[in-house]
């Protein structure tokens, strides 16, 4: 995997340098390009793992972003407006991540977004508790983070 994915980056430098344009779309262009070229030739073979877990990199980065904005629109509005709507709690997320890596990742990914916070993890690592700001269904929260964030995180990871 590490061998296609330099591949891709070196693909794509060759891409930029023959085109000699250096612009970040280009470089996007390049890096597709490459992908799909890397995808055609190694068709048929063996380990295809990069290949699936590339666009579901990309697609984690704009669910990610797109949690993000929803969040920060909702701390803003809350923000700007005279009465406060924070409903706040702790909630315990049962984890199906397992290893120190991904329930690293999952707990950070929670805490960068606003209105959320990861606080602890059992002494076990089967529950991740988190304060929540706006918390009006604890259930509806637990099933956002398992459906949302650990899921995508361990498709990627695993």
């Amino acid at each position: 995997m590490k061998n296609r994915f330099l591949s891709n980056i070196l693909l794509t430098f060759i891409w930029v340098a023959i085109t000699g344009d250096f612009a970040f779309l280009n470089y996007v262009f390049g890096f597709i390009l490459s992908f799909i070229i890397l995808y055609v030739i190694t068709k048929g073979r063996g380990d295809a793992k990069y290949f699936k877990i590339i666009p579901k990199l990309i697609a984690f980065v704009f669910f990610f972003l797109w949690e993000l904005l929803k969040a920060n629109l909702q701390v803003a509005y809350d923000v700007v407006t005279p009465k406060f709507y924070m409903t706040p709690g702790i909630v315990r997320v049962p984890l199906e991540a397992e290893t120190n890596l991904e329930i690293t990742l999952l707990a950070n990914l929670i805490t960068l977004t606003p209105g959320t916070l990861s606080l602890d993890v059992s002494d076990d690592r089967k529950v991740l508790y988190v304060h929540a700001m706006y918390l009006s269904d604890k259930q509806a929260f637990i099933d956002d983070i398992k459906n949302g964030f650990e899921k995508r995180l361990l498709e990627i990871l695993r």
